[in-house]
């Protein structure tokens, strides 16, 4: 792990992992909470890092310093259930020498903490297939061979409160320093950009790297995304949904696009449209593997729960109802659920369904 300033969370992720883990590697990059006095409590293998703008280079630093054969990173707002931590333990024990193992990143959560938004990651790496940790920001680990996929799922439980402009700053001191950038890296600067509300200039990066001939797949489907909600804040509603159908060019349709598109049509009031998305994106299978960000709710409770209200519009109150309870069946205690029943409730005492 790399950490700076983590007293909040860091003992609880290392609770999580202490029973699963052979040696656990602590880099603090700067702390000047209780970071390091909490790490020195699991473990004497805590190192100091200067930091310098580069997450890959403390990433690398720390995997310098692990001993066993195959190598996990976390975060130190990461945390492992005890299920997932014995599947962990269980996994250990049937590794033969693969390169690397895929887990499931679950990083938002329902109101019942069931997880909502995922995507894989590599999460535990053969050392001796390990090459390096690259880029400054969003980092990710280079390997030889082939990764298998596991059923483990780690929990990102963040307790930020707010989303600072380190991430951006880093890649602008990047280009001011005219430092070669990947086609990764202006996605990711793109995503940045628009996460700071910087619209103009998130819709130059963003299109650019959309338009380059490098460029993952994955990220270019979800840079139309991104450009989309770019063109949503400034009030363009057709290139915002050209943006979204620009991404069937480089796969089938997602049920993540098709709401967005559902969406767009709600807020100019084309309820019969959005109906379409919407039903389309409850047809749609989910792709777990393809390493893509996979929004869960995308696949069953946010469709029915926009379907209700599409319907409801189009005086179908008895449709509407229909798919209310089809979200609730997903999400009982979603609000927006609870506060459809009693809507209903009203509708039926008043003779209207």
């Amino acid at each position: 792990m790399i950490v700076k300033n983590e007293e909040a969370v860091i003992s609880r992720c290392l609770e999580s992992v202490k029973a699963a883990a052979d040696e656990i590697i602590i880099v603090d990059t700067g702390s000047t909470d209780k970071t390091k006095e909490i790490a020195y409590s699991y473990t004497p293998q805590v190192f100091d890092f200067k930091w310098m703008d580069d997450f890959s280079a403390a990433r690398n630093y720390s995997f310098s310093k692990a001993s066993m054969n195959y190598i996990m990173w976390l975060d130190a707002d990461d945390v492992i259930t005890e299920d997932n931590s014995l599947k962990l333990t269980a996994l250990k024990n049937q590794l033969k020498d693969e390169s690397a193992v895929m887990m499931k990143y679950n990083t938002a959560f329902d109101e019942d903490g069931n997880p909502i938004f995922s995507y894989y990651r590599e999460r535990l790496i053969n050392r001796r297939n390990f090459i390096a940790w690259k880029g400054r920001v969003h980092e990710t680990a280079l390997y030889s061979g082939k990764a298998v996929y596991s059923d483990i799922e780690i929990n990102h439980m963040s307790v930020k409160k707010e989303y600072s402009t380190r991430n951006l700053d880093i890649y602008e001191k990047q280009i001011a320093a005219d430092e070669k950038m990947t086609p990764r890296d202006y996605f990711y600067y793109g995503r940045e950009l628009y996460y700071h509300k910087k619209f103009s200039k998130a819709i130059k990066v963003l299109g650019e790297f959309i338009d380059s001939d490098g460029g993952w797949f994955e990220n270019k489907i979800e840079a139309c995304k991104i450009l989309s909600y770019c063109h949503s804040q400034t009030g363009d509603f057709k290139k915002a949904f050209d943006d979204l159908t620009h991404s069937f060019m480089y796969d089938d349709p997602r049920a993540e696009i098709c709401c967005l598109i559902g969406n767009l049509f709600m807020e100019q009031s084309l309820y019969s449209r959005a109906i379409f998305w919407f039903k389309l994106a409850l047809d749609l299978p989910q792709n777990n593997e393809s390493g893509g960000f996979i929004e869960l709710d995308c696949h069953g409770f946010l469709p029915c729960i926009q379907l209700c209200v599409c319907y409801d519009k189009l005086n179908d109150h008895i449709k509407a109802q229909e798919y209310n309870l089809k979200a609730g069946a997903i999400r009982p205690h979603s609000e927006a659920y609870l506060y459809n029943l009693k809507y209903f409730e009203q509708l039926h005492k008043k003779g209207m369904i």
